[in-house]
């Protein structure tokens, strides 16, 4: 049997309570995915697949589905820390190229910051892929443009969701995942 999505929705989410595991659920119940059985799954955007959004993927979901992520999560109760999960995602021209997802997790790093990040990852590994040759010491914007003028790689975005743990004890988690969806 070959499972090959067809589908990814993005999301995003944060929670907070005293007990980390907690604030995962409510993290991921924030994201809309806390009814699924998760699987984590590695980096590849399938070829074809059409990115749909989140209030019509979450409508193909149901309670106990096993449902394949690429998920960034990070969690922390150290007061005044700022939290950032992000994944990113590049998607080639040619439709029928698979592309990349990238999951990236960080402390002291903004929604840009992480989000240009992770969209940096995926679409350096896209371009490994395809051929391009980049100067690592180029900043992301100057990776960017050369991967629009390579006409190889179309599209890149990321999702990326933020937290500041405040100071009362409680741990913060934030995800981002990108859904894979049959």
């Amino acid at each position: 049997m070959t499972y090959v999505p067809r589908r990814v929705f993005f999301t995003k989410g944060v929670g907070t309570h005293k007990e980390e595991l907690h604030s995962f659920e409510l993290a991921l119940r924030d994201a809309g995915i806390e009814k699924c059985n998760l699987v984590q799954v590695s980096s590849i955007f399938p070829p074809g697949c059409k990115i749909v959004s989140r209030t019509l993927g979450l409508k193909k979901l149901s309670p106990g589905q096993i449902t394949f992520c690429v998920m960034s999560r990070l969690a922390s109760n150290e007061p005044r820390r700022l939290l950032a999960a992000s994944v990113g995602c590049a998607i080639p021209v040619d439709r029928k190229l698979y592309g990349y997802l990238s999951e990236h997790h960080a402390y002291g790093q903004t929604d840009t910051i992480a989000g240009d990040y992770s969209e940096d990852l995926a679409a350096a590994m896209l371009a490994s892929t395809l051929g391009i040759e980049l100067d690592e010491n180029l900043g992301w914007d100057e990776r960017k443009a050369i991967y629009r003028i390579s006409d190889k790689i179309v599209k890149t975005t990321n999702v990326t969701q933020s937290a500041i743990v405040k100071g009362d004890g409680r741990y913060a988690t934030v995800v981002a995942a990108a859904i894979l969806i049959p």
